[in-house]
């Protein structure tokens, strides 16, 4: 079994581009826990979509309109949402931004 890793350095991971033509990259993860860098350029789309996993947001850069459940917000840098579990959400960069989310548990298929 391999030891689980508690720490990441700036810029450390390789970015994926995600299908909505923005950027991703996993900077940790467990089981039961993911932490995921995603960047925008101005009016990148993250098109709404809902998961079972729980999602804790944190706009580490920008502006964002944000929907969830059909209403929608402008969260600017150093404010957060959460997504509950099955929510239909989406995401637009009014700027280029960075969001790192949080999904509980892990999304398997960040890391196929």
């Amino acid at each position: 079994m391999s030891e689980t890793k508690i720490f990441s350095q700036a810029g450390a991971g390789a970015w994926t581009a995600t299908p909505d033509g923005n950027r991703r990259r996993v900077l940790l993860h467990t089981d039961e826990l993911m932490m995921v860098e995603f960047a925008f350029d101005k009016g990148g789309v993250g098109a709404l979509h809902s998961h079972p996993h729980v999602q804790a947001s944190y706009v580490a850069e920008g502006r964002f309109e944000v929907t969830i459940d059909r209403r929608t917000e402008i969260i600017e840098t150093g404010g957060s949402f959460i997504v509950p579990s099955g929510l239909v959400h989406g995401v637009k960069a009014l700027e280029a931004g960075r969001l790192v989310d949080s999904f509980t548990p892990h999304r398997a298929d960040f890391l196929a």
